[in-house]
Order: structure tokens, then C-alpha cells, then sequence
């Protein structure tokens, strides 16, 4: 590992003081963790986060709570304030799978300028018990069009990349991060990397799946999202969802 290499962890935050301090714990877990720089976005949260934030303040490099435009204009806020080489996402009700996982993804090789690896889906409390297993895989082009993406969560990109990629796209509300997922991986100058290793533990559920009215909304914008980056359409959709089934783990 080469230890000037810095990576930031942006955790985007809204009423989540029941799950945030096992995310933060989990950053400062890390072996790695004096090559990681940790932001906290809140976007004024009514419950106790405020508590937890000022609780762990050695724990976390930059903290705000402020309102926001919803939860795609709070994660382009925490882009704006990253100074890490790399950067990536981690969830408030998620943790990473291993203390060593960051350490790992610093090793990768100086060539690429995004990395993404594996996720579980797990139970909302102990003992965490995996749901789904999301695998991902080395990336073509031509899994584009049959409605793939790797795990968001997973995803980290170098700084300098982000810069020409862009920030989300605020006018979708749920699939934002999906439209992000084909921008980058369109580009023809993304070299990615992927770490096959599960990266993240994210808590089963969230809002694109917690309702008939959001599913909805989540099809609807998935589509305008492959629709904008021309990469397909109705049966890139269908086979994105269809290939969730097979994630779940057998009991």
C-alpha cells in the first residue's frame, strides 16, 4: 500500500441515528484508516444524529447538517468537499464487509481510475444474516445493454475523473446513481478495476423498493436513465431486474 494515497468515504445522512455510529464505526475500523478522509452529509435531521455526529467528531474529518434538495443533491455536496485521490459512497445504514477492505482497494494498480467489487444484502439487525449476494463482474461494454451495473455502494472513482464525469443528476429522484453508473461506464477514457471481494454489507430495503409507487418510479426513471445514455431500453430494463432474483441466497 502506498500510504500518501488518500481515499474519501462521503455517508449521506437523514434521521438515521439508530444505524449512523455502526457506519462510522465501521470507517474507523479500517486498518487503512489514516489513508481515509470521512464526510458526513446530514441534511437536518429531526431524530438524534446530530447527537451521534457530535459524539464521534474524532471520528469524522468534515461534518454538515444542512437541508438539501434530497439525497442525490446531498452526495454531489459531499463530492464538492472530497479531497481524497479516490472517492466512494457508504451508506448510512450500511457497513463495510471487512476491517481490511479499504487497505485492499489501495493497492489496486495506478492505471485505472474506477473500482467497484461485491455487496451483500443483509438483515436490518443482528445477527445480519445475508439476504441477497450481489456478484458483479470485469466490465464490457456490451453488459451495458443487457441492464448491467455494479453496486453503487462499491463503486469508487478517482477524483480527477469525477471531475470530467460530473455530478448526479438531480431531476431523477431514485435512479440517479443508475444514470450515474452508465455515464461513467460509457466514457470511454473509465478504466475500471474490478476487486472481487464483497465490499459492502447494506441493509436490506431503502426507497426504491419500499413501496408500489416508488417501484414504479424507480422503472420509470431507469428507463429515461438508459434512454439518455443511449445504451438500451425495454429489454435491457427487464433483464436488469430479472437478474436480481438470482441473488438471493438459499436457506
Amino acid at each position: 500500500m502506498q500510504p500518501e494515497k488518500k481515499i474519501t468515504i462521503i455517508t449521506v445522512t437523514f434521521n438515521s441515528a439508530q444505524t449512523l455510529i455502526e457506519t462510522i464505526n465501521s470507517v474507523w475500523e479500517q486498518t487503512a484508516r489514516k489513508n481515509i478522509e470521512y464526510i458526513i452529509i446530514d441534511g437536518l435531521s429531526t431524530d438524534n444524529t446530530i447527537d451521534v455526529l457530535k459524539n464521534n467528531e474524532d471520528k469524522v474529518d468534515q461534518w454538515i447538517s444542512e437541508a438539501d434538495k434530497g439525497i442525490y443533491d446531498a452526495m454531489n455536496k459531499g463530492l464538492n468537499m472530497a479531497k481524497g485521490d479516490w472517492v466512494g459512497f457508504l451508506h448510512a445504514d450500511d457497513m463495510f464487509a471487512s476491517k481490511e477492505i479499504i487497505e485492499k482497494m489501495l493497492m489496486t494498480e495506478e492505471e485505472y481510475n474506477t473500482m467497484y467489487g461485491n455487496l451483500n444484502y443483509i438483515q436490518t439487525t443482528p445477527p445480519y444474516k445475508i439476504i441477497r449476494f450481489w456478484q458483479s463482474q470485469k466490465f464490457s461494454k456490451s453488459l451495458l445493454k443487457r441492464g448491467w451495473m455494479p453496486p453503487h455502494p462499491t463503486v469508487y472513482i478517482k477524483k480527477d475523473h469525477i471531475n470530467k464525469i460530473g455530478k448526479f443528476d438531480t431531476t431523477f429522484k431514485i435512479s440517479a446513481d443508475y444514470d450515474y453508473m452508465l455515464r461513467l461506464f460509457s466514457d470511454k477514457e473509465t478504466q475500471s478495476y474490478y476487486l472481487n471481494d464483497t465490499i459492502v454489507n447494506m441493509r436490506i430495503g431503502g426507497v426504491s423498493n419500499n413501496s408500489i409507487k416508488n417501484i414504479l418510479q424507480k422503472t420509470k426513471e431507469d428507463y429515461k436513465a438508459l434512454s439518455k445514455n443511449r445504451v438500451g431500453g425495454f429489454l435491457a430494463l427487464f433483464i436488469k431486474n430479472f437478474s436480481k432474483l438470482i441473488q438471493f441466497v438459499k436457506k
